[in-house]
């Protein structure tokens, strides 16, 4: 597959190529224990990836109002360790912001997969090189959805509830022709 071209408000991570560059670094370091070397540093690509980390600014004021709202109550009878009290603290919020943008992504992904009827996205994302052209969900593929997020994110299907009355009937029988 072909790479997307990207712009530094993109913070797009090719996770493929991610992967293989962890691999590469990984042999490297593995080598370095053996040989009893120094560890060698993190590449160039590596450090890209981390500081492009999709909703980092977002996180990150997460983290910062998460703190500020609830500073008051680390307790200093129950731990004297103010840095892993936070430090769970911004963890959650990472978790929180990541599940909210992954959601809103699906969202996109949802629409764009009902409203291109003609498949007019599919063929411009392919024209592009935005997506690979064997793709079986150019859609998803385009928005970095897994087959994990789809199902995770797909609404559930609601069982019919009934809302009983009081006289024992159901509202609905209340609204039939």
């Amino acid at each position: 597959m072909a790479k997307r071209k990207t712009t530094k408000e993109d913070h797009y991570i090719d996770n493929d190529a991610f992967f293989q560059e962890m691999v590469k670094w990984k042999k490297e370091l593995n080598q370095a224990e053996e040989l009893g070397d120094p560890k060698p540093p993190a590449t160039h690509y590596m450090g890209e990836c981390f500081m492009n980390y999709p909703f980092r600014d977002e996180m990150i004021g997460d983290a910062i109002e998460n703190c500020l709202m609830y500073a008051h109550n680390f307790n200093p009878e129950k731990s004297k360790n103010p840095f892993s009290y936070f430090t769970q603290m911004i963890y959650y919020a990472f978790i929180r912001r990541i599940e909210k943008e992954k959601k809103q992504i699906y969202v996109k992904y949802m629409m764009m997969e009902k409203l291109d009827e003609e498949n007019k996205f599919t063929k411009w994302a392919h024209d592009n090189e935005l997506v690979d052209p064997n793709s079986k969900n150019p859609y998803a593929d385009y928005f970095k959805l897994s087959d994990n997020d789809l199902e995770k994110y797909k609404p559930k299907k609601k069982k019919k509830k009934t809302e009983e009355t009081t006289d024992g009937g159901t509202l609905g029988k209340l609204f039939e022709d």
